[in-house]
């Protein structure tokens, strides 16, 4: 994946280079074009197609995005209410992602999701401890983001 990378950026500065314009639309051209060269020459360049993990990342930064929103109105919606009546509670969510970082992804993209909290994580790295402003439904709650962001964050990785 990084040689692929690095070969098509090096690809958009050549064509920069050759059409003689110094300028990022320029490059962005050359990077493109790059991109369909290597699309089309995948079978003879070792690794998968890298641009299958950059619209992975894409729609985990878009999948955040409208958690991130649907939790801003959900707290909102319980701050207006007149009468606070949710069930605050702490669950330990059983993880699949095994790397360090895949970890430390998945318990920051929950904490900045408002309404949750990563609280802590096992010794074995097997659960992930939450805490959530409501919890009506413990099952529901992991499959939710067993479903979203944990999915969304192996197929970056995998």
């Amino acid at each position: 994946m990084t040689f692929q990378l690095m070969l098509n950026l090096l690809i958009g500065v050549i064509w920069m280079f050759l059409s003689e314009s110094y300028s990022f639309a320029s490059f962005f051209v050359g990077f493109v074009i790059g991109a369909a060269l290597l699309l089309l020459l995948d079978r003879f360049i070792p690794g998968f197609y890298y641009f299958k993990y950059v619209k992975a990342i894409i729609y985990l930064v878009f999948l955040f995005l409208k958690e991130l929103i649907l939790a801003n109105l959900e707290v909102l919606k319980w701050v207006y209410k007149p009468k606070l009546d949710f069930q605050p509670g702490i669950i330990a969510l059983p993880i699949d992602v095994k790397k360090n970082w895949e970890i430390t992804l998945l318990a920051n993209l929950i904490t900045l999701t408002p309404g949750t909290l990563s609280v802590d994580v096992s010794r074995d790295q097997r659960f992930i401890y939450i805490h959530a402003i409501d919890l009506p439904d413990v099952n529901h709650t992991i499959i939710g983001i067993k479903n979203t962001f944990e999915k969304a964050i192996r197929e970056v990785t995998r």
